[in-house]
């Protein structure tokens, strides 16, 4: 039988994987984040993302002070892993920055990146309109489509302008659907929307 220990790190290797098939260039920064992100909360490491490393705690209480260490030994880590998952100039550039210090870093550089990429999916979502004759099952799922990108872009539609928005884009037949929605006060999620346009 395969000890536990061997069995977790082959698990580990498989999801970090996911980091060396797209390494982190000067284009791919929102995928390259995303994919950092799922690593590090398999892993329980993504905290040290989330803050400055603390300063070292007195020895005593010994809880506190194994905690620190533990949160440096993740620290090491997650950078090691960030580097190794970066292109060469970027590697160079990187090197000495914590785990925090380089994603924080890596956000200003590529912050016009992700601007320019909400900015053309908002644009794309809202100029969305469906023929008479499209398909409303596929225009719905397009159009969710766009709403999941710019979730992840940390701009999540609520889901009754979800719902508006997907109302509006539909064409003049769907008018009496469109009003019998409004007048009963329904509130449905977007799926459930999707799965009344269906058999409308």
């Amino acid at each position: 039988m395969t000890p536990p220990t061997t069995v977790t790190h082959h698990h580990l290797m498989n999801i970090r994987s996911i980091l060396e098939k797209e390494k982190l260039n000067h284009s791919n920064f929102l995928d390259w984040h995303r994919n950092l992100r799922i690593v590090l909360k398999q892993e329980k490491k993504y905290y040290v993302l989330e803050d400055q490393t603390p300063d070292e705690p007195p020895a005593v209480p010994k809880a506190a002070h194994d905690a620190w260490l533990k949160h440096i030994d993740d620290l090491l880590d997650v950078s090691c892993l960030m580097l190794a998952s970066m292109a060469p100039d970027l590697q160079r550039d990187l090197e000495n920055y914590t785990a925090f210090d380089m994603i924080e870093h890596l956000k200003v550089m590529f912050g016009k990146q992700a601007r320019t990429k909400r900015f053309d999916t908002m644009r794309a979502l809202h100029a969305m309109k469906m023929e008479e004759s499209g398909n409303v099952s596929t225009h719905v799922l397009k159009m969710k489509n766009y709403m999941d990108q710019l979730e992840r872009l940390g701009c999540p539609y609520p889901e009754d302008l979800a719902t508006d928005i997907i109302l509006n884009s539909l064409p003049k037949s769907y008018n009496a659907f469109i009003m019998n929605y409004n007048m009963n006060g329904w509130e449905k999620p977007s799926f459930e929307l999707h799965g009344m346009l269906k058999i409308v």
